[in-house]
């Protein structure tokens, strides 16, 4: 079910990059020869009029590198990054004006736009293989959890209820089970006294078991028969 959906992004995702590399291409070749040109002419030749062209777009190519590995490792690229992007764009769109500028404007922005579609094609190249490599999440193939029902501890109104409350919240309810002695110091109580208010919740006793104190007996409970 997920291949018949698949095939036709692959399709789309595939031509788009045939596309834009091809232009990409393009409008390189056509930056560098003007680069060359203007470099050549500026009094510059032999190895140096090939090497200096390329040292602007290879800025521009290393810099877009550094901030795509940042983007994919989810970390803060460096500065120098955007510097370098800066001024290799700044470069390659100055060489391609001044290029086309002995034939006035026209012949400038025309001189330029290989530059201009170099630069954009370079940046959607980018942007693709960004969300190829953050694609969209794959469908969890385990079945999902079941919504954990909510605490059914209610609002303490004594302070022996909050530390009841806190021992079953963390034994029943979060998977950390506090020890007898470590609620009775928290809440100033008798460890005694925690322990049979556990005992009553899990047990459910008389009320009198509750409210009345450790180990003694209750005005309710029967009087012993005197022999």
């Amino acid at each position: 079910m997920s291949s018949a959906t698949d095939t036709p992004d692959r399709l789309v995702r595939f031509s788009t990059v045939l596309v834009v590399v091809a232009v990409a291409v393009g409008a390189a070749i056509v930056s560098y020869r003007h680069a060359y040109e203007l470099v050549h002419t500026h009094g510059e030749d032999g190895v140096t009029a090939f090497i200096v062209p390329a040292t602007v777009d290879g800025l521009i190519f290393a810099a877009g590198m550094v901030l795509l590995s940042a983007a994919r490792r989810r970390v803060r690229p460096p500065a120098l990054a955007y510097v370098g992007l800066s001024l290799g764009i700044v470069a390659t769109l100055g060489a391609n004006v001044a290029h086309g500028w002995d034939h006035g404007p026209i012949g400038a922005l025309v001189s330029a736009w290989p530059a201009v579609a170099l630069i954009i094609a370079y940046e959607l190249l980018m942007k693709l293989v960004r969300s190829a490599g953050s694609g969209p999440d794959e469908p969890s193939t385990e079945p999902a959890a079941a919504t954990a029902p909510p605490c059914p501890h209610g609002v303490a109104d004594t302070v022996e209820d909050a530390a009841l409350n806190a021992f079953v919240h963390a034994r029943d309810c979060v998977g950390e089970a506090m020890s007898q002695r470590q609620v009775a110091d928290r809440f100033g109580l008798d460890r005694k006294r925690v322990g049979i208010l556990v005992r009553a919740h899990d047990e459910p006793a008389s009320a009198d078991e509750r409210t009345g104190a450790s180990g003694t007996a209750t005005q309710d409970e029967p009087a012993e028969v005197a022999r």
